[in-house]
């Protein structure tokens, strides 16, 4: 049975058992193996574990490493499961996987977005059991449209002659059985290289979880490919991998599969130097949730909506601006930027607003000539009762006002119906 850690963002662990009721308590060896891994991972060029966790030392304490704003699993090479889950805040109790899930369909890296996540049974799963029944879904729906044969390659030693001679094989093979031929040829079946991947993930999963409910259901699974040969070379035969209008059907199972045999995460984090981990920056993720609903909810009206837009720079063609949200209606212009990050009843200390991002707004207001900009936060308990925070400029028929809106991530919808009366009303 895997040991399972659930934690939020910006918790800190540490292994001094002292310390267990103030901080999340993990064993000496686990603690060692996730801080070797950061310090692993920030010894390769392309990757910067720092940006997911952070190691430091606290007095009386000794070292403690805090999780950023990623949140998913990381599975440490001992079985022990990190589970990292988001701060997300509402006026209800829902649970915050299944709001999670919501957002991570906006996000396109992404691969399922069709799923309900009111009909998973988050509350007795881990992140990573959600991701293998979505995987079992979608594998679910191939088999009942059935699964597709091709024309595939095969290499073989046979008695008879066919297709084309591989000399190379045949000398190494052959040289005194000359009644034989090793040949290259095409054979049409299920054996094709998308169901031998299949086949291979269900295998790897099942060895995977710990949920029976899952492990029942990639038995059943596995009965359909009884006559699929498992794959041996991933990368052989992703390279095989065709994704076109025959194929379609494949295409979210592939993608998950690729994360699941290749190890690979939503970021760049490679992964080598741990078991498995499936992190999602949730910067990233509030933009593309935000920008998807209220894209959508704009898409009848006079609005037009323009996503990470790359109109200008600060200076000529050098420093971009890349405001999240830009929007137009033929009498003005609006900015909107997400910020993943929990302010506080603080108006001494600008309730949490950072200076560089207000720094951010300006530059946006001045380039874009928008005399509205409005930065989008996450709701919080703190800041739920709150008055509406802004600021101006003051500067004559050059002022911009850049205005507070907190998102309820929990009824995203509500939340920007009502943020879209807000800023109709400031432009008319």
């Amino acid at each position: 049975m895997k040991k399972l850690i659930e934690i939020k963002e910006y918790d800190i662990l540490t292994c001094n058992q002292a310390f267990k009721d103030e901080y999340v308590y993990l064993d000496n060896d686990s603690f060692e193996q996730l801080e070797n891994m950061i310090l692993h991972c920030n010894e390769m060029e392309d990757v910067d574990a720092y940006d997911f966790f952070s190691v430091s030392t606290k007095r009386h304490v000794g070292k403690v490493i805090r999780a950023k704003n990623y949140v998913g699993i990381v599975q440490l090479k001992n079985g022990t499961q990190i589970q990292i889950l988001p701060k997300i805040h509402g006026k209800t109790a829902i649970d915050p996987k299944k709001t999670f899930l919501k957002m991570l369909k906006s996000l396109q890296e992404f691969p399922s977005k069709t799923f309900n996540e009111t009909n998973l049974r988050t509350d007795h799963m881990t992140l990573l059991e959600i991701f293998i029944r979505l995987y079992i879904e979608e594998v679910q729906k191939l088999i009942k449209k059935g699964l597709k044969s091709s024309y595939y390659a095969m290499e073989d030693n046979l008695n008879v002659y066919k297709g084309k001679m591989v000399f190379s094989q045949q000398l190494k093979y052959n040289l005194v059985h000359r009644q034989r031929f090793y040949t290259r040829y095409d054979e049409f079946g299920m054996n094709r290289a998308e169901n031998r991947l299949i086949k291979a993930t269900l295998l790897y999963l099942l060895k995977q979880s710990t949920s029976n409910d899952n492990i029942n259901e990639i038995r059943k699974q596995l009965i359909h490919f009884e006559l699929i040969e498992q794959s041996k070379n991933y990368s052989k035969d992703f390279s095989q991998v065709k994704i076109d209008r025959n194929s379609k059907d494949y295409e979210t199972i592939m993608q998950w599969s690729k994360i699941f045999l290749n190890n690979e995460s939503f970021t760049t984090f490679s992964g080598h130097s741990f078991a498995k981990a499936l992190l999602f920056p949730m910067e990233k993720v509030f933009e593309s949730y935000i920008g998807f609903h209220l894209k959508k909810l704009l898409s009848d009206s006079a609005w037009h909506v323009q996503l990470q837009d790359k109109g200008y720079h600060l200076f000529q063609g050098k420093f971009a601006l890349r405001p999240d949200i830009v929007l137009t209606n033929g009498t003005g212009k609006i900015i909107l930027d997400t910020k993943w990050k929990m302010l506080s009843n603080t108006p001494h200390n600008n309730y949490g607003i950072s200076q560089a991002d207000m720094y951010q707004m300006y530059a946006y207001a001045k380039k874009y000539h928008a005399k509205e900009i409005w930065i989008l936060y996450p709701l919080n308990t703190e800041v739920e009762q709150m008055k509406e925070i802004y600021f101006n400029t003051n500067e004559g028929d050059q002022s911009a006002e850049v205005r507070v809106f907190f998102v309820d991530c929990h009824h995203v919808e509500d939340s920007l119906e009502k943020l879209v009366k807000k800023f109709t009303l400031a432009t008319q």
